[in-house]
């Protein structure tokens, strides 16, 4: 793709909802220098000044997608607590619109990563599902407001939030709308009659089982895309970069050779880029060059993290 065909002020014309699991992702950083007495483990030391707090799951997809220039909202449950109202800060603060239903009886998901010598040592889950009256409440509220956006991007984290998924595609497909889907589990016939599912290797490993050869992936890639009724499957492959399986085509985008740091909300960075291009009316397979290059930047980056217009222009002009 050439850079200067893609003009990055249109992604405003992109009108995204984002809908599934949320977390707020805390980061404690600190230094490491002996090992406990106690039991064989590193000690970390925990700077009080080296903390942060960033959006997580669907909210990260949400982040990256407002940090491209589209237009997006969210939505989603929380729990009634600090650090549902923390993330809801973070989304505000990072230009997204968020419709967050409270539920006092779960916790907001928080995923804690101790990082020690640039590294991760430990991450710590805190997570509930959230009661099904929270979860019809938000299917009401997903009908209402899907009518004007032009691209859906539903992320399945697991945690309970898409309990409804079959019925949200069904919805937006009804209406012409294109619906992305990051999945998660075994299950795919959950995701049927989606415009494009994006799992990576190992998730699609789950649903087909292991694969000996390229031949044999878009043998059993091009089966599940047609048992599904997709437009396309979009299999993310790490280093390998990432392969689009169309009706009649098999594309693949290698990914550029680059130290990786951390691979965590690089799914999240894939699925809103693409959703951002799509909905600014870029062709799929500009779309998918360009979020195979924004994944590219942020597994660059320590920690879940946004991809800036600036740097994947750069990028792109490079791949050129």
């Amino acid at each position: 793709m050439k850079a200067e065909n893609l003009v990055f002020s249109e992604l405003r014309k992109a009108r995204v909802l984002v809908v599934g699991d949320v977390m707020l992702d805390r980061y404690w950083y600190g230094e490491v220098d002996r090992v406990s007495d106690e039991a064989p483990v590193q000690i970390v030391k925990i700077e009080p000044d080296r903390t942060r707090e960033t959006p997580g799951g669907a909210a990260n997809t949400a982040a990256n997608a407002a940090a491209l220039g589209a237009n997006v909202a969210l939505l989603s449950v929380v729990g009634d607590d600090e650090a549902g109202r923390t993330l809801a800060k973070l989304l505000e603060r990072a230009g997204v619109e968020a419709t967050l239903h409270y539920d006092g009886d779960v916790p907001t998901t928080v995923k804690l990563r101790v990082i020690g010598r640039q590294q991760q040592m430990l991450r710590i889950d805190f997570e509930t599902p959230p009661s099904r009256e929270v979860l019809l409440d938000k299917l009401a509220d997903y009908e209402r407001m899907i009518s004007d956006r032009n691209v859906i991007i539903l992320s399945d984290y697991g945690k309970g939030g898409l309990t409804h998924i079959t019925r949200m595609i069904e919805l937006a497909r009804a209406q012409g709308k294109i619906v992305l889907v990051d999945p998660k589990g075994d299950d795919y016939s959950r995701y049927v009659g989606a415009t494009i599912v994006t799992p990576n290797r190992k998730e699609l490993q789950e649903v087909m089982g292991r694969w000996k050869s390229d031949d044999q992936l878009a043998e059993k890639a091009l089966s599940l895309r047609k048992r599904l009724g997709l437009q396309a499957l979009l299999v993310t492959l790490g280093k390998d970069g990432m392969t689009l399986f169309e009706e009649r085509r098999v594309h693949h985008e290698p990914a550029r050779a680059r130290e990786v740091f951390d691979v965590s909300g690089a799914g999240d960075t894939v699925i809103a880029t693409l959703g951002a291009m799509l909905g600014a009316g870029v062709p799929l397979h500009d779309a998918v060059v360009a979020a195979n290059q924004a994944a590219g930047i942020v597994v660059g980056k320590l920690g879940t993290a946004v991809v800036h217009p600036e740097e994947l222009m750069a990028e792109l002009a490079q791949g050129r």
